[in-house]
């Protein structure tokens, strides 16, 4: 899908370049043709009041997710432009999977879908928890 010089590797440097990023403890599992898996394991301070995993942590997974599938099609400078996210079922479990693929990609442009599953680990049943769906640009150049 893609004809830029991408793999996992670059992937996982880039998201090691994010400092909320390693806050999280997120890691990039899959990179490539359009598609990006993202995980994190679950831990009690990324919970909310309740007990479940914070939307705000299911929020930056579908984002980051989204944007380095659209990466893997539209090449490495791009920026989410907006998504939505829907909750069907609250996040339990020990690690967070968003699974993302591109839906359409355009010259500068993509439509990223992300899949938010929980598992309890190796091998483990995934439930799905939240769907979120974004456009993701490519970035203007800068100069320098």
């Amino acid at each position: 899908m893609s004809g830029f010089d991408l793999d996992l590797d670059l992937a996982r440097k880039a998201l090691d370049g994010q400092p909320f990023s390693r806050l999280l403890g997120a890691r990039i599992t899959a990179f490539g043709d359009g598609a990006a898996v993202l995980e994190l394991d679950i831990r009690e301070e990324l919970h909310q009041q309740n007990g479940f995993l914070h939307g705000g942590v299911l929020s930056y997974a579908a984002d980051n997710a989204l944007t380095f599938a659209a990466g893997a099609a539209l090449g490495p400078a791009v920026l989410t432009a907006g998504f939505s996210i829907q909750y069907v079922r609250p996040a339990t479990g020990r690690v967070l999977i968003a699974r993302a693929s591109v839906v359409h990609a355009g010259r500068r442009q993509a439509v990223v879908r992300c899949d938010l599953l929980t598992t309890d680990g190796e091998g483990g049943e995934e439930t799905l928890c939240a769907v979120a769906q974004g456009t993701v640009l490519s970035a203007p150049k800068t100069g320098g």
